[in-house]
């Protein structure tokens, strides 16, 4: 009996995704730590995955390594196995604490230098430069001297915190004058640094894959369109997500080869991945950032429906026994994310009854925003509708459909 233990603060619905998949597993005594209370975690369970849970802790911090360290403790007395085989979790900013409980207490897994790799995105970058492996030019700036000083070099650029995750907290610099104002306002400094990296102008993509002792067996490509930054700066785009059925041209050949190279050098041995890059109008690459995490907003449902595979439960398999079995792409796949404009709430969605008629036959899946509900703090927006179809161009016209065809309105600014 393996005892895997998933580290949940928080029991978000597509965190609870994949602690159902782990509760359908044979030959595994699954906890659960967190930072709710056990009803209130239970409360997001099916009645099936409570019945499942062998173990539970809460704590009041599960990123602080000292609280995770004792609520893993805890968990081996009450699992009655003395023990704990694995120690998993989804969230990026859980994988360098993960890892220095994994050492401390001797479980199998990611350990803190390979963690940090990939959680440190500028350690990443020159981890990937020192490898030879396309990324875009970068500078850790820990002053405001150091930071304008790369400005003369590039421009434009981003900016982002060195333990990002995507494009949260990611900004477009422009001019001089645009960093000269936001270094006056926070002076990057030793203990809070601030990564900025070159502008890239291109498509940009996912390389999202699986490792299994080292060896890479299995990778997916999805393009997005726009960009998670132009996404991020600008909240009323409604965006989608497209897997195309077929990614074995040579127009994929370029990351097909540096995307497993990237992770070797990062250090994945057994584990899920997804990695960010883009594609220049010229035709080369960059590697944008990696984390050592299964993808978020949706994309591991889209991996599911691609390969007629639960993604969730290969995932909690890779924790538990160090296993994957490769599945083959049979179809193509895509989501449209809902969005409205403005703040407030959800007064009505225009256009789902016109969509649905011409396109519900291609729908596996969809969560549609209901009158009422508030604006999302997430970039994935207030709802979102999942399409799968063997032909990426029946996909690709379903979305543009989509977001071109429903409107989220709230209540206190429409958008027209």
């Amino acid at each position: 009996m393996t005892a895997l233990v998933l580290v949940v603060p928080y029991g978000l619905a597509g965190t609870m995704r994949f602690v159902d998949a782990a509760a359908t597993l044979d030959g595994v005594s699954l906890g659960l730590i967190s930072h709710e209370s056990a009803s209130g975690l239970a409360a997001k369970m099916s009645s099936d995955t409570r019945g499942h849970i062998r173990g539970f802790v809460q704590i009041d911090d599960a990123f602080n390594p000292d609280h995770l360290e004792a609520g893993v403790r805890r968990m081996a007395a009450e699992l009655g196995t003395g023990r704990v085989d694995a120690l998993a979790a989804i969230l990026e900013p859980l994988q360098v604490p993960l890892a220095v409980v994994r050492e401390r207490l001797g479980i199998r897994g990611m350990d803190v230098a390979e963690a940090d790799r990939f959680r440190n995105k500028s350690r990443m970058k020159d981890t990937l430069r020192a490898a030879g492996l396309p990324c875009a030019r970068h500078r850790l700036a820990t002053s405001a001297d150091e930071a304008l000083a790369f400005a003369e070099e590039v421009m434009p650029l981003v900016a982002k915190p060195p333990a990002g995750a995507g494009a949260i907290d990611t900004f477009r610099v422009d001019d001089r004058s645009q960093l000269e104002s936001w270094v006056g306002h926070t002076t990057p400094t030793s203990e809070r640094p601030l990564l900025l990296e070159e502008f890239i102008r291109g498509e940009e993509f996912s390389f999202d894959s699986v490792t299994v002792d080292g060896q890479h067996v299995f990778h997916s490509i999805s393009s997005y369109s726009p960009t998670p930054l132009e996404v991020m700066s600008t909240p009323w785009i409604q965006w989608t997500v497209l897997f195309p059925r077929h990614i074995d041209g040579p127009e994929f050949a370029p990351i097909t080869e540096a995307g497993p190279k990237a992770l070797a050098a990062l250090g994945m041995v057994t584990g899920m991945s997804h990695l960010e890059w883009f594609r220049r109008s010229d035709g080369t690459i960059a590697i944008s950032e990696v984390g050592a995490r299964p993808p978020g907003a949706q994309m591991t449902s889209l991996l599911s429906y691609a390969h007629g595979h639960d993604f969730y439960r290969a995932w909690a398999e890779l924790n538990a026994f160090g296993t994957f079995d490769p599945p083959p792409r049979s179809y193509a796949a895509g989501a449209a994310y809902l969005r409205g404009m403005g703040s407030g709430q959800v007064s009505h969605v225009e256009g789902i009854e016109a969509v649905h008629r011409q396109l519900g036959d291609l729908v596996v899946e969809a969560r549609l925003p209901a009158q009422g509900q508030a604006k999302s703090s997430s970039y994935e927006g207030e709802g979102y509708v999942i399409l799968r179809h063997p032909e990426t161009d029946v996909v690709a016209d379903g979305l543009k459909k989509i977001v071109s065809g429903i409107r989220v309105h709230l209540a206190d600014q429409s958008w027209e």
